[in-house]
């Protein structure tokens, strides 16, 4: 019975490898919830060293059996594994950057998960699949690493990202030579190959990140929006906003805010980090010259916060709004990182709008 299991599962190899993938994803999907719970830090270490070890005895397994028409079934267990931790990876990145209220930030990885699959289908050819799949393994790695080391450091910014390549490199180079012990001479027939694209995945990723492409992991905002005014109470933040028509509310266009000349509005955020990490963050007030063009930044307001809260530390500012048209709140970390962006459109108010009173996130 199970010598019948694996001859079908060496038929449908290639197939069986893109499930495994989206196995992975699916799991993660219903796990995770938080990117500092120990829980998902144990998975995440738990899909490293499926990867640290399967790949390499894969390899071993193929390279000493060579073309020998017996070779054991269960080896094909290896490949598998491999995809469910890398698919397991993906899916993780996906939710933890993608819980960037500016999603546009993400997608490098959406992206690079196209290229995963597209790869599962075409790098079929052994050599490839030990460079693809290692290559695949360092992304994973130094993705990984730039969620976890600001949870462990309590900081974010250059030098934190810095560090999360150093320790990528350093554990990459380490399962390099677990490769090598074990599967030597492919290994040297493509080790060139794996070193370049691990270099081009380094470099893609400090592009990225002295860009201000990536997000700003582990922030993300949790809740942002413009009123016309924020006031807190004991244990809660209330405001007060003009009704929401259902373009706003359900097509997520800017809101109108219909103000008089020189009243102030407010920005209000709530930016998740984890427990014990402590940084600033801005509040970017920018409006819209239709003459020239360009964005103009009229005022910064900058607080600290500190993880911990499931909801996001929460932070609100206040500035007069002399200017009619496209206005936007650029929230961001003390480098200029963006975590969230708030649109809105001012509009003389012939009469005082009305409001009404909601509890904030």
């Amino acid at each position: 019975m199970l010598q019948k299991v694996f001859l079908w599962m060496q038929k449908r190899e290639r197939h069986l490898s893109a499930v495994a993938m989206a196995v992975g994803f699916i799991f993660d999907s219903l796990y995770f919830e938080r990117i500092d719970l120990w829980q998902t830090q144990i998975v995440f270490a738990f899909y490293a060293a499926v990867c640290f070890v399967a790949i390499p005895l894969h390899h071993w397994i193929e390279m000493r059996l060579g073309g020998q028409e017996h070779r054991p079934r269960w080896r094909l267990i290896l490949p598998l594994a491999t995809q469910f931790a890398l698919g397991g990876f993906w899916s993780g990145f996906v939710i933890f950057y993608g819980r960037s209220a500016v999603v546009g930030a993400s997608w490098p990885f959406l992206l690079f998960l196209v290229l995963i699959f597209l790869g599962s289908e075409y790098f079929h050819r052994y050599h490839a699949r030990l460079v693809f799949t290692s290559i695949l393994f360092f992304f994973a790695l130094y993705s990984y690493a730039i969620l976890a080391v600001p949870i462990y450091t309590g900081s974010i910014g250059t030098q934190t990202f810095l560090a999360s390549g150093v320790l990528a490199a350093v554990v990459f180079a380490v399962f390099t030579v677990f490769l090598r012990m074990l599967a030597r001479e492919r290994f040297l027939s493509d080790v060139w190959r794996i070193r370049v694209g691990a270099f081009a995945v380094f470099a893609l990723m400090n592009a990225f990140y002295f860009t201000n492409i990536l997000p700003p992991l582990p922030l993300s905002a949790t809740a942002a929006g413009i009123y016309h005014s924020v006031w807190r109470v004991p244990g809660a933040y209330l405001a007060q906003r003009e009704a929401e028509p259902w373009q706003v509310r359900y097509l997520g266009l800017p809101p109108t805010l219909h103000a008089a000349p020189g009243e102030s509005l407010f920005a209000y955020s709530s930016v998740f980090a984890p427990t014990a990490l402590t940084t600033d963050v801005l509040h970017r007030w920018q409006w819209y010259d239709p003459a020239r063009k360009v964005w103009i930044t009229r005022s910064v307001i900058q607080y600290s916060i500190v993880g911990g809260r499931e909801s996001g530390y929460r932070g609100y500012s206040a500035v007069p709004v002399g200017s009619v048209g496209k206005w936007r709140v650029n929230v961001e970390t003390a480098d200029g990182r963006l975590i969230a962006r708030i649109p809105f459109v001012v509009a003389p108010a012939i009469s005082p709008p009305s409001l009404e009173t909601t509890v904030l996130k």
